[in-house]
């Protein structure tokens, strides 16, 4: 099993306005609820820590995590709001975006809400995207975190979000925590962009992480592919031709695919991770990459089951 930390909340997409209206539709989201869901699609066991309300929007968001076969013993029910991402388009078609969420459900998690002892099933733990930075859920993953470092997978995917946390200066400083305990980073190139202002490389930030203390560092580049870094090396595989119709969930399905292709072939433990050779890295990459093109041929964060990712891997042999 996988335990999955972070958020779950609503992405509100509103229209153009219609007199005194504005129509609008609630999406289930957040980076690490995608995670769960895209794990459990593939076959391997999920459950979720977070905090999530008991508003309607909560129960939607609880509802959909079990329905997809998430395990749900670990979320923290409260009466605090859940968390709304406004997404608004223009009359040019141009988006623009707000995000409510201050004193939020998904920020509320404190160090006594988190689990004494997980149970030993549970063989790595992923954190990622905003509540890695916000208080006082930030300081109560990074504690879970610092916890579990060495006994289990750690997974980092920072899904930088500079419209939720403004500066980065204070951003990195809080992300570091995560960084020394991880086993597993997956960024994007545009995390790096905006980690670093574009002063850094990706082969530069790789280093950064590895020195750290990470086993395997893996960048995505969108269409162009992925590459991956470790004491064997460093690899990259392309990317897929596809018909993209959105990237939404692109990344979340990567980093599931990552671990789920991990846990499948008996390779969800920090030391199997360190001595992973580039062969078998590549094929992570190669798995991962199947899961994210069949992603972005969809619209929104509709991720792939794993009968799905074997197929495309088949067709493209």
């Amino acid at each position: 099993m996988i335990l999955v930390c972070g958020e779950a909340l609503i992405d509100l997409f509103v229209g153009a306005p219609e007199g005194a209206e504005m129509p609008a539709r609630a999406v289930a989201g957040g980076s690490p609820f995608n995670v769960a869901i895209g794990l459990a699609r593939l076959g391997v066991d999920a459950a979720f820590l977070g905090g999530v309300s008991r508003d309607r929007f909560g129960e939607l968001l609880a509802d959909i995590l079990v329905r997809e076969g998430v395990d749900d013993r670990f979320l923290v029910r409260t009466d605090r709001l859940s968390t709304i991402s406004v997404v608004a388009t223009a009359g040019d078609g141009q988006p623009s975006y707000g995000f409510h969420g201050e004193g939020a459900a998904d920020r509320s998690l404190v160090p006594a809400d988190l689990p004494a002892e997980l149970p030993p099933q549970i063989q790595a733990l992923t954190f990622g995207s905003y509540t890695l930075a916000v208080e006082p859920v930030g300081s109560a993953f990074a504690a879970l975190a610092e916890r579990e470092a060495g006994r289990r997978v750690i997974s980092i995917d920072p899904n930088l979000r500079p419209t939720v946390l403004g500066e980065m200066a204070s951003w990195a400083v809080a992300a570091e925590r995560f960084y020394r305990t991880a086993t597993l980073i997956k960024a994007s190139d545009e995390d790096i962009r905006t980690a670093w202002g574009g002063k850094v490389s990706i082969a530069e930030a790789a280093a950064y992480w590895l020195g750290c203390g990470a086993k395997l560092v893996v960048v995505t580049e969108g269409a162009r592919g992925s590459v991956a870094f470790s004491a064997a090396g460093s690899i990259s595989v392309p990317g897929r031709a596809v018909a993209v119709q959105d990237t939404v969930g692109a990344g979340d399905t990567f980093h599931a695919a990552l671990l789920a292709q991990l846990a499948k072939t008996g390779r969800l433990h920090p030391q199997a991770i360190a001595t992973l050779d580039l062969p078998a890295i590549a094929d992570l990459l190669a798995y991962a990459t199947a899961a994210a093109a069949i992603t972005v041929t969809r619209r929104g964060a509709d991720l792939p089951s794993a009968a799905e990712v074997e197929a495309s891997r088949r067709l493209a042999r």
